[in-house]
């Protein structure tokens, strides 16, 4: 099934995150590997991609994602630390901004051109004005520094409906911790993908997610 195009990227984005709460952070990725490495993920059954804007040349390696999976997935930009960025990336085509930090002004540039957001926040200070600001989701970062414990602390204040994405460091391993604990997804960096890695590559490690994904689920129903 494909999005209709006059779906609201906040709501794309809330119903790829509930078919598979996936999210494929694709830093270095090289523009002339996007298509064959986005067609690979998506094969796999994750369908929200973002590239890094300190990759190489990232912004036609999203207009060329967006260009050929526009339909079957979410695309958009990572580390958008200006509002300046960010209508660059919906020029582009891109549908989602994804940033390390907590800058309303960047959440509300974001929703401003109807994209969706979901920003970098750590803290329970962070976490609510990323909200107040718009957020459609929370990029919980550097997720090294965030325990199971630390989300468990965190989902009995935030609002139930928002999203929780523990991001940094996540593991085909780590992921069932952090589900128990009441994370809602994951944003999958260097585990998922590398500069120079193959399309088959990235199939494979995206493989791993997504049964380990499916294993936690059948181990909580």
């Amino acid at each position: 099934m494909t999005d209709a195009p006059d779906s609201a990227p906040t709501d794309t984005f809330a119903r790829h995150l509930a078919a598979r709460p996936l999210v494929a952070i694709l830093r270095g990725l090289p523009p002339e590997d996007a298509v064959a490495i986005g067609e690979a993920l998506v094969a796999e059954g994750i369908t929200i991609i973002e590239v890094p804007l300190n990759s190489p040349d990232p912004l036609t390696s999203i207009a060329r994602l967006a260009a050929r999976l526009g339909g079957a997935a979410l695309i958009g930009a990572g580390t958008v630390l200006g509002t300046g960025d960010v209508a660059r990336v919906a020029d582009a085509g891109g549908a989602l901004i994804v940033a390390p930090n907590t800058d309303r002004l960047v959440i509300r540039a974001a929703k401003a051109a109807g994209m969706a957001a979901a920003p970098g926040c750590l803290t329970p200070t962070e976490c609510f004005a990323a909200l107040e600001a718009g957020a459609d989701a929370l990029k919980l970062f550097p997720a090294e520094m965030a325990s199971p414990a630390v989300v468990k602390a965190l989902r009995a204040v935030l609002p139930r409906d928002v999203p929780l994405l523990p991001v940094g460091g996540i593991i085909p391993a780590s992921m069932a911790a952090y589900r128990a604990a009441g994370a809602d997804g994951f944003g999958l960096g260097s585990a998922l993908y590398a500069p120079g890695m193959s399309a088959a590559e990235v199939a494979t490690r995206a493989r791993a997610f997504t049964a380990a994904l499916a294993e936690e689920a059948e181990q909580g129903a």
